[in-house]
């Protein structure tokens, strides 16, 4: 049933998307895209949910790069059903399981890269992560700083765990929020499986003699709102350094670490962003760009849904979905 319902066309979508409107451009932003469910974030998208996923893309939507689509968008040239699909932080598996997919149905996405974490590296969260998967016991109480207690007896149990770790230390200085992952990590002997998270420069090498566009996503991926200015700068600056001396080409599109306008970027890191020379550049605000939209703060959300109905009911709401 699945494979049926994403094959096919949806007049419906083309109906309710046809307008006499400006063009509207929706986003779709990916992380990882796992080979099998991952039991510890069954709402991440696998293999057999971004096939259907792109099979439906591919036979409904005009697909661009960022960097095409908010050239044409502020030109007022956006083609009905415009779409774009982005990737963000750089995990192996964007280039082990979803390039073969994208070029399968001729897809091309923009991946928004930390270039920190290549060849080796893990990002913080995922230490957590993993910290929590591989946790032996069924209780992990972390309230010695002020972290709080939590259950680990099920798989949901974990989930909830490094959610709620996240999200308390996201926002803390990277220093800080470091130390506290480290001791977390402490607590998990010989914790790993993680080495090849993220991709090596090779495969980022390899996306872009695909056809796929590399955007900057700044080196460590920091809260560029919670570090000094010149710091945020150099982040942004050196990150776009080291993709654009890894595909030999300059890298015109930016995506903000976690992405929330007024908290994750201010006004000021637009216009870093600018100032540096990118063309575009994303955010995490949901719903659809218009050519009156800023065009360094395009809106883009995540497609969580489990069949292709749900998946395009969400695609219609977030096309009628003003900012």
């Amino acid at each position: 049933m699945v494979g049926f319902t994403a094959t096919r066309h949806w007049p419906f979508l083309q109906l309710v998307t046809s307008s006499r409107e400006s063009a509207r451009l929706s986003i779709l932003n990916y992380h990882r895209v796992h080979p099998v469910v991952d039991p510890i974030n069954p709402g991440e998208i696998d293999a057999d949910g971004f096939t259907w996923q792109m099979k439906l893309i591919a036979n409904n939507f005009n697909v661009l790069t960022v960097g095409e689509a908010a050239e044409l968008l502020m030109k007022g040239q956006l083609p009905e059903r415009s779409l774009t699909i982005t990737f963000d932080d750089g995990y192996a598996d964007n280039a082990e399981i979803a390039l073969p997919i994208l070029n399968k149905y001729s897809l091309k996405a923009t991946f928004f890269i930390a270039t920190g974490y290549l060849d080796g590296g893990r990002m913080w969260n995922y230490t957590v992560i993993e910290s929590v998967r591989s946790f032996p016991s069924s209780t992990l109480d972390l309230s010695e700083k002020d972290l709080g207690s939590y259950s680990l007896e099920n798989w949901e149990d974990r989930h909830n765990a490094y959610s709620a770790i996240i999200s308390k230390i996201k926002h803390l200085p990277q220093e800080k929020r470091q130390y506290l992952v480290d001791w977390i990590a402490s607590m998990v002997p010989g914790l790993g499986g993680t080495a090849h998270l993220m991709m090596r420069s090779d495969q980022v090498a390899e996306l872009h003699k695909n056809g796929m566009e590399i955007g900057g996503h700044t080196v460590t991926h920091p809260i560029l709102s919670s570090i000094p200015d010149e710091q945020a700068k150099r982040e942004i600056a050196e990150g776009r350094a080291r993709l654009e001396e890894i595909t030999g080409s300059r890298v015109k599109v930016f995506a903000y670490p976690n992405g929330k306008p007024g908290q994750d970027y201010l006004p000021k890191h637009c216009d870093m962003v600018r100032q540096q020379g990118f063309t575009a550049a994303v955010s995490t605000q949901w719903g659809v760009s218009t050519p009156s939209s800023d065009r360094y703060q395009l809106h883009r959300f995540t497609p969580w849904d489990d069949s292709p109905a749900k998946f395009m009911l969400r695609l219609i709401r977030n096309y009628y979905q003003k900012r």
